[in-house]
């Protein structure tokens, strides 16, 4: 497997993100014993009694936690996030072969197990939570509360919108596949130029795009699509799961509306939960609300100690 690895240089100044990564080693898992770098963020003090996890997507990075992050810490909580393999500071292999969704399950898995963490609350978004919940299915122990924010969890039988089909297609077709412009386009609330370049940051040409390129097709098909046969089985968890569990969804994302209700129809955990719509959010609520719904995982976090 080949590989490229973003500058450092790319990263210099960006806007409001003075975070150095944690870098960890992973095996690729492709036969040829390639080994490839996570990078992960941190803030808050290490002995804090909440750790929040927070998982993005495609095609953004862990960037897009800057503002929630700033609201956590305040109020005293650690925070852990990870850039995904293809994206951000960690290592992106160059070929669109190289990417499953399986694959992004187990390096995070790699990743996650070699931090030994515990006690989490895990906060995620788009494919964020496509990989997060098999990472929380997958080590029930480590977690304590759930939060899903335009997201879901694919299984057999259930279409995605037609909105993500067509951004399935776009992403595979397009020439250049312009990631902060695509990112702006997601947020009901237009970025700024240097907030633009910091998503632009990771991805210096054409070459580091593979990842965001074909993340979209990675969404399983078929009964008998290896992920969809994982997930049953996640889903088999999260009917079980008890722990407590919070949707908070926008109500300006045209590719994950509705997904919401999979998970309050099913999991346990959201029974008696505050779940809620943020108003005024795009797909990348994050950016749009950022405070707002860290706020709300602060007051969801006081509602159910551990």
């Amino acid at each position: 497997m080949e590989f490229v690895r973003t500058p450092d240089e790319r990263f210099t100044n960006i806007l409001d993100w003075p975070y150095e990564p944690i870098y960890t080693n992973i095996n690729a898992n492709d036969g040829t014993n390639t080994v490839l770098r996570v990078a992960h963020y941190e803030a808050g003090p290490s002995d804090a009694k909440e750790t929040i996890l927070m998982m993005h997507g495609e095609p953004s990075w862990s960037f897009l936690y800057r503002k929630m992050m700033k609201v956590f810490v305040s109020a005293g909580h650690r925070v852990i996030a990870p850039d995904l393999i293809g994206f951000g500071r960690s290592d992106k292999p160059t070929q669109i072969s190289d990417y499953t969704y399986e694959r992004h399950v187990d390096w995070m898995n790699q990743w996650f197990n070699a931090h030994q963490f515990s006690g989490l609350t895990l906060m995620c978004q788009d494919w964020g939570g496509l990989v997060g919940l098999r990472l929380v299915t997958a080590n029930v122990q480590a977690f304590d509360r759930v939060v899903v924010s335009n997201t879901g969890l694919p299984m057999y039988g259930k279409e995605p919108t037609e909105a993500f089909r067509a951004w399935q297609k776009f992403s595979r077709e397009v020439p250049v596949f312009d990631v902060g412009k695509m990112v702006n386009a997601g947020c009901a609330v237009k970025l700024s130029p240097e907030e633009i370049a910091a998503y632009d940051a990771p991805f210096p040409d054409e070459s580091f795009k593979a990842g965001a390129r074909i993340f979209p097709s990675l969404y399983p098909d078929g009964e008998n699509d290896p992920s969809n046969i994982a997930n049953k089985k996640a889903w088999e968890i999260l009917s079980a799961w008890k722990k407590p569990f919070l949707c908070a969804f926008s109500d300006g994302d045209p590719i994950t509306a509705g997904g919401d209700r999979a998970f309050t129809r099913s999991v346990p955990g959201c029974e008696g939960q505050a779940h809620t719509t943020i108003v005024g959010g795009g797909h990348f609520l994050q950016e749009d609300k950022g405070e707002e719904l860290a706020g709300v995982i602060n007051d969801f976090m006081a509602a159910t100690p551990k």
